[in-house]
């Protein structure tokens, strides 16, 4: 660590905030709210980080939003649900930080919503587990689709900056556009969104873009707050055992910039690390996040004696395994609908097809981390669903190539085809399941959210639809991730600290720079941005209470 106390300075800023994803973006809100000057830097030529590149959903239980509308929620329910989940994995998780995430909320919410920022709620999206004490629908926020034109120039320089006007709520509906009433109703809606914005001359953005962008026009725009792109950070800099600065890289030149009341670091995990990936995971991993996650962040605290946890974790699920020069394809929706199941190498079923992508990704861990598994479905999977993974022609002639995307008349024929010996006996079995209606095995469909990516047109069980028709598919699936869960340790105020709980004075970490709140599961739409804003606004809070 480079020493402080006689230190040269270039700038000073009383925050000084690395990386500009959504922890990155609530700190600086919360800087500015409380009157203080705030730099953002961002180590690569994108801003936005992979909050630009998410859902953009914020799980936030006993949300103001919900109490405006009347639905019920407590903070007590609350806790008990993240208790029921979550459960201790460690000082991230402690029944303190639990406190401070759900105590938090409303600050977050109406301290945006006073920067301009408008929220809806993703009223029908359950809870991951809401059979368990204190589990809800409804408790999912996220931006109303904005017209993203008033970023001028930043537009450029956005991380996944695709003009796309949809929303959380749009996705459960749009995947079955063409096969329900309410997928084709919610289908129009969302034309008729978009050729309004056109209309109007708008460019309108939704998900993760609008959280960015709606973050980006509050404080790059309409504040002037300074970003820096292209500027990572070298190292904190520390009088004795305080945080007062960071040296950074900007235009081949080393730039020493003081920070008054606190550092946060909020740069991403460490999902583009092989080598970390290797080490922590024990798997190259097929990262859906943002490229520019490395982990540099990460180390560079635990040089300065911060503490580590669940570096052995991530935001786990499935992906379609990519080909070169396409993106992973992450699957939600379209594992859960009717007509397909997933098996393993064999052509066994190993999980429910339609839990929790964490659970689900934690499922092919333990089975089999190094299989081969498939998404395997019969013609009216195709035909019925929108299958966002198999929209790219191109893509799709490549994976046939590569014998990644295997297509075969008969249940027999694809089976030979896969190496997969058990799959027709699988099949089978799992026919059976679907014209029951229940899932002996797995309990697919049993929870309400199950049911919330499903075909209510399918009976008796709207997540099993036997795979009778040819002709057949199946999709090579990887485990993927959305980012990785490990990073510093923090207490109820985003505040590194040491091994021995002590504070390591004027650092900050949030976002997935930090070890997460959620432990090892993954509680709600939007467990990944929820606890980051709200941790990223708590820190500039206490920085805000901090002599300078």
């Amino acid at each position: 660590m480079a020493p402080g106390r006689h230190e040269q300075f270039d700038e000073t800023y009383d925050v000084v905030v690395i990386g500009s994803g959504g922890a990155g973006f609530a700190t600086a809100l919360g800087a500015v709210d409380e009157g203080l000057s705030v730099l953002l830097v961002e180590g690569s030529d994108k801003w936005g980080g992979s909050t630009a590149m998410s859902g953009g959903g914020l799980w936030m239980p006993n949300n103001p939003l919900m109490q405006r509308a009347g639905v019920r929620d407590s903070r007590e329910e609350a806790l008990a649900y993240l208790e029921a989940t979550v459960g201790d994995e460690g000082v991230s998780s402690s029944r303190e930080r639990k406190e401070a995430f759900v105590d938090g909320i409303a600050d977050f919410v109406t301290t945006a919503e006073k920067f301009g920022m408008t929220f809806v709620r993703a009223k029908d999206y359950p809870d991951y587990y809401p059979e368990l004490p204190g589990g809800k629908i409804g408790r999912g926020i996220e931006i109303r689709p904005l017209d993203s034109r008033p970023l001028g120039e930043w537009w450029r320089t956005l991380r996944n900056a695709v003009p796309l006007p949809a929303k959380t709520d749009d996705v459960w509906l749009l995947g079955r556009a063409w096969s329900t009433p309410g997928g084709f109703v919610r289908g129009a809606r969302f034309v008729f969104r978009a050729l309004g914005g056109l209309v109007r001359g708008q460019r309108l953005v939704g998900i993760g873009v609008a959280l960015a962008t709606s973050f980006g026009k509050a404080l790059l725009v309409e504040r002037e707050v300074p970003l820096w792109l292209n500027a990572p950070l070298e190292d904190l800099i520390l009088d004795g055992d305080r945080v007062v600065g960071v040296r950074i890289r900007r235009d081949g030149r080393e730039l020493r910039i003081r920070a008054t009341r606190g550092v946060m670091l909020s740069g991403g995990g460490f999902d583009h690390n092989r080598d970390w990936r290797q080490k922590h995971h024990g798997i190259d991993g097929t990262p859906s996040g943002n490229p520019a996650n490395v982990g540099g962040p990460i180390e560079i605290a635990q040089r300065a004696g911060a503490a580590l946890e669940l570096m052995d974790d991530a935001w786990w699920g499935a992906s379609v395994a990519p080909v070169p020069g396409t993106a992973p394809g992450f699957i939600v929706g379209e594992r859960s609908m009717p007509f397909s199941i997933m098996v393993d190498a064999t052509g066994d079923r190993f999980a429910n097809e339609s839990e929790s992508y964490v659970d689900l990704g934690h499922h092919m861990l333990d089975h089999d981390k190094d299989g081969r598994y498939w998404l395997v479905a019969d013609a009216r999977h195709a035909h019925r669903y929108l299958r966002t993974y198999a929209l790219d022609p191109r893509a799709n002639k490549a994976r046939r190539e590569a014998g990644m995307l295997v297509k075969a008349d008969t249940i027999e024929e694809l089976a030979a085809k896969l190496g997969a010996p058990r799959l027709p006996a699988t099949v089978e079995r799992f026919n059976g399941f679907a014209r029951s209606g229940v899932d002996g095995d797995f309990g697919r469909g049993n929870s309400a959210y199950d049911r919330y990516y499903a075909d209510p047109t399918v009976r008796p069980n709207p997540n099993l639809g036997p795979l009778t028709k040819g002709p057949f598919t199946a999709h090579q699936v990887v485990i993927g991730d959305l980012g990785t869960k490990g990073g510093v340790v923090t207490d109820a105020d985003g505040r590194a600290l040491r091994e021995d709980g002590s504070v390591i004075e004027g650092l900050y970490s949030a976002g997935n720079n930090s070890a997460s709140v959620m432990g090892r599961t993954y509680p709600g739409p939007g467990s990944t941005i929820g606890p980051a804003t709200v941790f990223g606004l708590r820190a500039a809070r206490h920085m805000a209470r901090r002599s300078a």
